[in-house]
């Protein structure tokens, strides 16, 4: 089975490594596709896509069976449109697995894989019982991190060594990366 961890990692933090491990070890993974959304349709991304996609190497480059690839869907629905991964599983941490409902098209993202929602101990997952057995659910141990939170950071002068891989520290400060925006 293929996981598909998607995202615009604006930049790539330590949660998004940690469910990345979580799902290769927990759902017996043969492959991660690491999915770096281009231009998403629902927001707008601070980085540029290339930017992004070389933090995105950076922070999964120690991830074992995984790879990184840029897709140029905005939508999920559109990325997995077709079954074009076979039989995979789209990872999501909860906060994106209690917002499923509202994707686009979420009973069509579910026709071509199934859902995994990662969840931090002691929280409960989502409720998703209305999509059945396309949804599975693992626990992972992933401190609360956002991307958001790490921009905020970059803007206010405060490093991020805890918050990110440190090749994404290194390429954030050496490119001058969200210093002035988002």
């Amino acid at each position: 089975m293929i996981g598909i961890l998607g995202g615009t990692f604006d930049p790539p933090h330590n949660g998004h490594v940690a469910l990345a491990k979580a799902a290769l070890q927990e759902l017996d993974l043969e492959e991660l596709v690491v999915l770096l959304v281009a231009s998403p349709g629902h927001r707008s991304c601070v980085a540029d896509a290339k930017t992004r996609l070389a933090l995105a190497e950076a922070a999964f480059a120690g991830v074992p069976r995984a790879r990184v690839e840029r897709d140029e869907n905005p939508y999920t629905v559109d990325a997995v449109r077709g079954g074009r991964f076979g039989d995979a599983v789209f990872i999501v941490g909860a906060d994106e697995g209690a917002a499923f409902p509202r994707w686009k098209d979420p009973d069509e993202i579910l026709s071509w894989v199934r859902l995994a929602v990662g969840t931090r101990s002691g929280y409960p997952p989502p409720d998703l019982e209305r999509y059945g057995d396309r949804v599975i659910s693992f626990e992972l141990a992933s401190p609360p991190i956002s991307s958001n939170a790490v921009r905020e950071r970059i803007r206010e002068g405060r490093s991020v060594d805890d918050l990110v891989p440190s090749d994404v520290a290194l390429l954030i400060g050496e490119r001058g990366l969200y210093r002035n925006r988002g």
